[in-house]
């Protein structure tokens, strides 16, 4: 009986270790995206590519060996739900990185949250110039393009084609809206809101008829809708039922293809926006590895990424090469590792800008192609044709510009030194 007691014990004493050995081998990842609420189409495609991620990083031996744990929280495009979303992921899961967002308002507030505690931030999709101006911080990277550098792809054809011109904005009200507001203005020459007046609208407004009512007593020739998600698919819904496009050229600057697909072949046909990617950029340009994302999900998902699905894959996957890099996950040397690198996954090179960590990348310019064309496709997804790229060193903002908006601010020229802080 001795024995067989002194057998259970130590084979009880294996079961445990066992467990804290296999405790040791695994990594937690927070999400924080917009699995409900005005965003929540951009929100699933970021967690089904960043599951496909995952998947692939653990099939390949994780990170530094370690299997990694995909931690979600809801963000519902709440600011302040998302700061006690990231607060927990990072204080009691334990995360070693924080990702995800299609809401500028929640990029910044978890952006503070994260250099307090010192864990690395990737924005999924915030296009606000905010994240990476005045708000930007050293533990926070954006993947995506800016409010700037769409509107300066878009510029070009908005002036060739319609030079002196009046245009109208109906914008949501908050930083993101403001900032691509005040960018299409600048570059496209209309910054005199007397002449090209402008509206604004709370986020998840559902009906924009009085908005829109106004665009149809204005007469403008080019109505930009600064909207985003279900927002802009109600808003585009309605402004061609009530005819505005016949007597207008809509602009969305910052399309994507939940949104595209939201409105419709039909109400999206000849919209102009802009993107950093599209499932169409792959095969334009032959881009191998932009291909075979594109082709795994569509087999997995029945369906083609999106600009949001396609950015959290690359976040994963770049996060994964700079840890690598660093060898360790500390957050200071994971970011260190980071500032300056260029890297390439689904489209053309790409750099992680040292000094505002902004990723500068080619843009896009795309209009949406006939109904006809959209419905051709196995998936009734091919939305756009893409006009123009723009190289990633002309559309982003300067230094020189960065540092005059910041010093306007009031704000250092430099961000915050880096520092070993209590969640290392």
């Amino acid at each position: 009986m001795l024995r067989f007691r002194t057998i259970l014990a130590l084979s009880l004493c294996l079961v445990l270790a066992g467990q804290l050995a296999f405790g040791s081998e695994t990594i937690k990842i927070g999400l924080n995206y917009p699995e409900t609420g005005p965003y929540s189409v951009q929100g699933a495609d970021q967690f089904r590519a960043a599951v496909m991620a995952v998947e692939e990083i653990n099939a390949a031996g994780g990170i530094l060996g370690k299997q990694v744990e995909l931690v979600t929280r809801d963000s519902k495009s709440n600011p302040d739900v998302s700061v006690q979303n990231v607060t927990d992921l990072i204080d009691n899961e334990k995360v070693k990185m924080v990702f995800g967002g299609s809401s500028s308002g929640v990029a910044v507030a978890v952006g503070e949250v994260c250099q307090q505690k010192g864990v690395p931030f990737f924005g999924t999709l915030t296009y606000s110039t905010a994240t990476t101006g005045t708000k930007a911080h050293r533990y926070t990277f954006r993947e995506c393009y800016d409010s700037w550098m769409a509107a300066k792809a878009l510029a070009e054809y908005l002036k060739s084609n319609f030079p002196d011109k009046k245009y109208m904005y109906i914008t949501a009200d908050y930083t993101w809206g403001w900032t691509t507001e005040a960018s299409m203005r600048k570059l496209t020459g209309t910054d005199d809101a007397y002449a090209h007046k402008g509206v604004l609208t709370p986020l998840g407004t559902e009906d924009f008829s009085k908005q829109l009512a106004l665009a149809k007593m204005l007469k403008p020739d080019v109505l930009v809708l600064v909207l985003f998600g279900s927002d802009m698919v109600n808003a585009i819904r309605q402004a061609t039922s009530m005819g505005l496009k016949s007597s207008c050229q809509i602009v969305v600057p910052n399309l994507t293809l939940g949104m595209a697909e939201g409105g419709g072949p039909k109400v999206m046909e000849g919209v102009v926006g802009a993107l950093p990617w599209c499932w169409q950029v792959p095969y334009k340009y032959n881009y191998p590895t932009g291909k075979a994302f594109v082709e795994s999900y569509a087999a997995k998902h029945n369906r083609y990424p999106s600009t949001s699905g396609a950015s959290a894959y690359t976040i994963m996957h770049e996060y994964k090469d700079a840890v690598q890099r660093a060898g360790s996950f500390t957050g200071a040397k994971v970011v260190a590792a980071l500032e300056g690198h260029t890297y390439q996954l689904l489209k053309d090179p790409q750099t992680w800008r040292d000094f505002d960590h902004q990723s500068v990348q080619t843009v896009y310019a795309v209009k949406c192609k006939p109904q006809a064309e959209v419905l051709k496709d196995q998936y009734k997804q091919d939305y756009f044709e893409i006009m123009s790229s723009l190289p990633g060193d002309q559309a982003v903002i300067s230094k020189a510009e960065w540092e005059n908006v910041r010093r306007t601010n009031n704000l250092a020229l430099e961000l915050e030194p880096l520092k070993t802080v209590a969640s290392e």
